[in-house]
């Protein structure tokens, strides 16, 4: 393995150790203590991190989920999904970068500009009222029922066998993941759009695993500690998808390792569209005085 490789696998380590300490940190605060994980968090961390590791995303049926449950508040729903499922996507990312073949240039690049897009994006979130978060999550819902509809009728594009970038690709590339960095503090998952980004400009779609399962690995640690220091997340819910998530994870790469998905796909899309217009009702809708008095606490 290139030791370019080697560097980034210990890097991702020392910061998902670094993650797990400063979230105890926090989760150890007696306010904090109150929120317990339910059974149904852990059995939604398994359930999702395990067809996200076969490539279904795990961000949009999770946000579908809350929603319709009505787990937490909604502003509260982006920082659960990149602090909860910090953990099972950094276990993902440690499978896919040792054993899958990509250039390290490529792969390095791409990750650092995700990151670095997604801490600019967790400072906003983290700062925003209720109704635009709300706004955002349920476009961000639009925009993954699209693509899993896409990726069932097989109109995603379907690569090259390229398994590296140079030049004016690779620049685009980098800047376009820096934007979808951005976007996955909204709740946009960025598996679905990076796989058909490195599809459109020529690579490999199994290059494209590392590539985006390490820019969420390394991204969502360093924004999640953001959203836990603002305490724009629910402990208990990031607790349950976390350890329910990563035996899921291991499990999906190292004994299922790929399962017929369309018929999952498209009852996703039903989810997720249920949850897309609840979500945009409660934005557009008027608010109860309740709301707008929390709203108003928050800007």
């Amino acid at each position: 393995m290139h030791t370019g490789k080697w560097i980034l696998l210990g890097a991702l380590c020392v910061l998902a150790l670094y993650f797990i300490w400063r979230w105890w940190t926090y989760a150890r605060a007696p306010a904090q203590r109150a929120d317990k994980p339910r059974s149904g968090d852990f059995a939604l961390g398994f359930v999702t991190n395990f067809f996200d590791t076969l490539g279904i995303g795990s961000f949009a049926p999770t946000t579908a989920y809350f929603k319709l449950r009505k787990r937490m508040p909604d502003e509260k729903i982006p920082g659960t999904l990149n602090v909860g499922h910090a953990l099972p996507t950094v276990a993902q990312a440690l499978v896919f970068i040792a054993t899958v073949s990509v250039g390290v240039t490529t792969l390095i690049s791409m990750i650092a500009a995700a990151v670095l897009g997604a801490l600019l994006g967790a400072g906003v979130v983290t700062r925003l009222p209720r109704r635009p978060i709300q706004i955002g999550m349920g476009v961000a819902l639009l925009v993954a029922a699209t693509l899993f509809v896409l990726s069932n009728l097989n109109l995603f594009p379907g690569g090259g066998e390229a398994l590296e970038l140079k030049g004016g690709l690779l620049i685009a590339a980098v800047a376009i993941n820096f934007l979808l960095g951005v976007f996955m503090m909204l709740g946009i998952g960025l598996y679905a759009p990076c796989l058909i980004l490195c599809s459109l400009l020529g690579m490999n779609p199994v290059a494209a695993f590392p590539i985006m399962m390490g820019s969420c690995a390394f991204l969502m640690p360093s924004s999640g500690l953001r959203f836990i220091a603002r305490d724009r997340y629910s402990l208990g819910a990031a607790f349950g998808l976390a350890l329910g998530g990563i035996p899921a994870v291991l499990i999906a790469a190292y004994v299922v390792k790929s399962l017929p998905l369309v018929w999952l796909r498209w009852l996703v899309v039903v989810v997720v569209l249920i949850a897309a217009f609840v979500m945009l009702r409660a934005a557009f809708g008027r608010a109860a005085p309740a709301e707008l008095a929390v709203q108003g606490e928050v800007r």
